[in-house]
Formats: C-alpha cells, sequence, structure tokens
C-alpha cells in the first residue's frame, strides 16, 4: 500500500512520464492527461557513434522472438498495437535482418552522460489530453500510429500525423507533448536521457 502511495503520488508530480518502468498506464492524474504506458527501458553506458547524429530506427518483425534476437545493446524490443518491433539507436541506414523498417527519425540532439537511459513509452488519448509542460535530461523522439500528436517547445509547435515521426529538442528545453488529431492518438516517444538525473521535471513555458 505505502509503495502504491509512493508512485502515485511520483506520477502526480511528473505527470505524463514518471512512472514505474512495470508497463502500467498512469493514474490519479489531472482530467485531459494523456495516458503513458513505459512499454521498456534499459541503461547503456555507451552510445553508438554516429555523424551527424544518431537516428531510432523502428522495425516490424513477425514475432517478439526475433525482434529479441536482433536488438544489439541499443535495441529496445516490444509487442504493441498487436505487432512486434524494435526500436534502435543507431546511426543513420542501418537494418535488422528480417526486419521491416517503419521509419528512421533524427538526428537526434546531442546528449553527454556517464550513463543512459533509454526508453520506449506509448502515449495515447483524445483529442485535447496532454501532459504538463516538463524537461527532460535529455532528448526525444516522437511517432505516431493513429491519429495525430503534437509537440510543442521553446520552437513552436510540430504537427505529427499519423505514419510519421521528428526528433524532439535537446535536453533541458521545455515540452508539450499532446493528442491534436480528430481521432485518438496512438503513438511512441524514444527517449535517450542521462540515467543519473530525473528522468523528467515539471516546468514552465516563458
Amino acid at each position: 500500500m505505502e509503495r502504491r502511495l509512493v508512485l502515485a503520488v511520483t506520477a502526480l508530480a511528473s505527470a505524463a512520464f514518471l512512472v514505474s518502468s512495470s508497463a502500467v498506464a498512469q493514474q490519479g492524474l489531472p482530467a485531459g492527461s494523456l495516458t503513458i504506458k513505459v512499454l521498456t527501458e534499459k541503461k547503456v553506458v555507451a552510445l553508438p557513434a554516429g555523424r551527424p547524429g544518431l537516428y531510432w530506427r523502428i522495425e516490424n518483425f513477425p514475432s517478439i522472438a526475433q525482434a529479441q534476437a536482433a536488438a544489439g545493446s541499443t535495441g529496445l524490443a516490444v509487442e504493441s498495437a498487436g505487432k512486434a518491433w524494435l526500436f534502435t539507436l543507431s546511426p543513420k541506414g542501418g537494418s535488422s535482418a528480417s526486419g521491416t523498417k517503419v521509419a528512421e527519425i533524427g538526428p537526434l540532439p546531442y546528449v553527454a552522460a556517464p550513463e543512459y537511459l533509454i526508453r520506449i513509452n506509448e502515449p495515447s488519448g483524445p483529442l485535447g489530453s496532454t501532459t504538463i509542460v516538463h524537461t527532460h535530461p535529455g532528448t526525444e523522439a516522437l511517432y505516431t500510429l493513429a491519429g495525430e500528436m503534437c509537440l510543442r517547445t521553446l520552437d513552436g509547435m510540430v504537427h505529427v500525423p499519423a505514419g510519421r515521426g521528428v526528433a524532439g529538442p535537446p535536453a533541458g528545453m521545455p515540452t508539450q507533448v499532446s493528442s491534436c488529431g480528430s481521432t485518438d492518438l496512438r503513438g511512441f516517444v524514444m527517449f535517450v536521457v542521462d540515467a543519473t538525473k530525473p528522468f523528467s521535471t515539471p516546468s514552465v513555458f516563458p
């Protein structure tokens, strides 16, 4: 009971992102919040070398076992929306045996850290559902499966329709993600952040 209370308070403080890694939807958040599931995550001590930057490669596989077998040190395999997915952080242009490439998103802003957390979140919700304004100690990339996802930063608003992806802002920039399409949102948000710092911190736009 005490552990559940601590998790609920943590979720309230950080809205859509300070959730446990047990891949459960957030609970107890304000009305209108996006539902966020943590699909998978892991820590790595080094990132691949890549110029001009790293990309998130998204692939489908015939089975989750094949996706897991193809995952390297910076690959994350999950099942979602009735499909097996592999998300790989790597230089541009890579591919995996038996995988079908869905998208390649980047280049990502550079992240320097003594240890990295790479994570895949699944946001979902109807038109108008949103996260609080927040920052991350790293960067993210967005891909929309259904509906439309909007990313608001200090640089303005970016619309990400179904079948499209976009690289997110650099570390520390205030960010807000919302469902902005005519149908319910379902998508992926892929993170690479400093694992030694809080994953998400509430913020405000100037």
